[in-house]
């Protein structure tokens, strides 16, 4: 086991010493992870990273290494109770692939105090990053409109970061990784053939034909061969003259991306390969894959854009103490207020699968009979850890690929637009009444 304990911030620990001082390290409290808005500009967040979380939190030990480490920074009874730590209490949340919006409890933690508060930054950092990039790729993924989409970020970021990036991005419907960690880890599908150092190295042995010939005679026609790194229309050529007009694929991966993939079509065509794929990347983000939507791509590869969340990097969620011994407690601070005691909830939807809105309620109560009204009405949570234990069953990364493109289809159709916006359904709590509809 490989502990994930020191993966925290140093006052999560200093509140747990001075609790344990007080006294009120065991009050039961009640966590919740939500965001306040939406990133500008989007109409909807995924959850993604629940899985990883779990995965996590069941190595959240300190062993003799960690206490060494803290010697120093925290005192001897402090250094005793992080000895015996073990998360025992209880977490609901959205199931990953599930979409939220401004408000939504995420997650909930339930726990004494001082064991509770120590995962503030564990599950920040997760679902923060993973919500991102999940919420990012669910946007390209629309933008393409069924034309599969290849994750290729791995150069663009942490070396970390790239295994959860490739995992949260095949969950909103990626097709495949360049990540050979993801695929082992997660099992995501995997994809490549080559880079233009590769074309680069037969310089003065046979050029870009013999690169071409020597790949094909390794992976055969299937593969992809990469075109532009001189010429385009010669590697064209080249590329169909080698391998034949049942080439599978041929990638471009600079200059006018749109006009590029007319021309290589229609000489691929005049060439016979009519059935040969033109795979485009370089820099591409949702609004370049929605620009090329008219033009003749099979299919899209993403890096940069994919792995940075598409110029939001977190997902803004806030991990926030909303209830202490039974008693609903709330932050009243300017722009960062939070709505105090521990919540459900429901998102209502028409006869047609249209989702509404989303109704939050107090926890322990039931949602009031006229809320919803003859709407249908589904609960957001779901159990994710009794007593300490990861619960059995949950949700594959399979299901959550599988319930993220059945969420997406029921939003409003002007939910999923790549303008700005308002979120796609609005949230309330169930004592606000409900908005008119025009």
């Amino acid at each position: 086991m490989t502990s994930t304990a020191l993966l925290t911030d140093q006052y999560e620990l200093t509140m747990i010493s001075a609790a344990l001082a007080a006294g009120t390290a065991g009050r039961r409290c009640v966590f919740e992870v939500f965001a306040r808005r939406l990133p500008d500009g989007r109409r909807y967040g995924v959850v993604a990273g629940t899985g990883r979380l779990l995965d996590e939190l069941a190595d959240f030990r300190f062993t003799d290494d960690e206490l060494r480490a803290l010697t120093g920074i925290v005192d001897e009874a402090t250094l005793d109770w992080l000895a015996g730590y073990r998360f025992s209490g209880e977490i609901d949340g959205y199931a990953e692939g599930e979409l939220y919006f401004p408000g939504s409890p995420v997650l909930t933690v339930r726990g004494g105090f001082a064991e509770a508060v120590i995962l503030e930054t564990l599950v920040l950092s997760i679902l923060n990053h993973d919500s991102a990039i999940a919420s990012a790729a669910a946007r390209m993924v629309s933008a393409a409109a069924g034309r599969p989409i290849i994750e290729m970020g791995s150069r663009r970021t942490h070396e970390r970061a790239a295994v959860a990036a490739a995992r949260a991005a095949y969950l909103a419907g990626l097709t495949a990784t360049s990540n050979l960690e993801a695929a082992r880890t997660y099992g995501v599908p995997s994809a490549g053939t080559a880079a233009h150092a590769w074309t680069l190295s037969f310089a003065g042995s046979g050029g870009e034909r013999a690169a071409f010939a020597a790949q094909i005679a390794r992976l055969g026609i299937g593969t992809t061969l990469l075109v532009d790194t001189y010429d385009i229309t010669t590697g064209v050529r080249n590329a169909i003259e080698v391998a034949g007009p049942e080439l599978n694929a041929v990638r471009i991966d600079s200059g006018d991306l749109g006009m590029l993939a007319r021309q290589v079509r229609q000489q691929l065509d005049d060439l016979g390969a009519t059935r040969t794929k033109i795979v485009v990347s370089g820099d591409l983000d949702e609004y370049a894959i929605a620009s090329l939507r008219a033009e003749p791509v099979d299919i899209y590869g993403v890096g940069t854009s994919l792995v940075t969340g598409s110029g939001a990097p977190t997902a803004g969620m806030v991990y926030k103490l909303v209830e202490v011994d039974g008693i609903p407690v709330s932050k009243r601070a300017s722009h960062k207020e939070s709505r105090g005691g521990a919540k459900r909830a429901v998102r209502t939807a028409r006869d047609t699968g249209t989702v509404v809105e989303e109704i939050l309620y107090r926890d322990g109560t039931a949602l009031p009979p006229d809320a919803a009204g003859t709407l249908n009405v589904r609960e957001l949570q779901i159990p994710l850890v009794r007593g300490g234990d990861r619960v059995d069953g949950l949700p594959t990364l399979t299901d959550a690929r599988t319930h993220l493109a059945r969420g997406l289809v029921s939003l409003p159709w002007e939910g999923l637009g790549l303008s700005h916006g308002e979120p796609a359904i609005g949230t309330r709590f169930a004592d606000t009444p409900t908005p008119e509809t025009p």
